[in-house]
């Protein structure tokens, strides 16, 4: 698909895509679908670019391991007054091959030429190598 862009955004607190996939199971849906909000502060200017098929890549430890398809943007107002992003998620987490990505702050665009590939289906808990290989791997640049 062309015209679209993926988001880059740290996983803060998960050491894998098992921690992930367990604050999911502790933290139900507010959505009847399953879907998943992350607000985060800033809203996107190229909200339509990530509509047309965009992803959030996770990155987990410093390596990108998966990814979840964004669904809509949505305007959530705190208790403090402030405007922010609801970027909501389908529930799926597909796992992707291992990509090293420096430390940052907030997210990044992330065009789909420079987004890692995902695993094949089967291969959601058989990798072809232990996630912590595939880590020490990706962090000397072999993926």
């Amino acid at each position: 698909m062309a015209g679209f862009v993926n988001l880059l955004k740290l996983c803060v607190g998960a050491d894998s895509v098992d921690d992930l996939l367990e604050w999911h199971r502790i933290h139900p849906s507010p959505y009847p679908s399953g879907e998943r909000r992350h607000t985060t502060r800033m809203w996107p200017k190229r909200e339509a670019e990530l509509l047309a098929g965009g992803s959030l890549y996770w990155v987990v430890k410093g390596v990108i391991l998966c990814r979840q398809r964004i669904v809509r943007l949505e305007e959530i107002t705190g208790a403090d007054g402030i405007r922010r992003c609801g970027i909501v998620m389908d529930p799926e987490v597909i796992r992707t091959e291992a990509a090293m990505r420096r430390p940052f702050q907030g997210w990044r665009y992330l065009a789909p030429k420079d987004s890692p590939p995902d695993l094949p289906k089967g291969r959601a808990k058989d990798t072809a190598l232990p996630e912590d290989m595939a880590l020490a791997l990706a962090e000397i640049g072999l993926r």
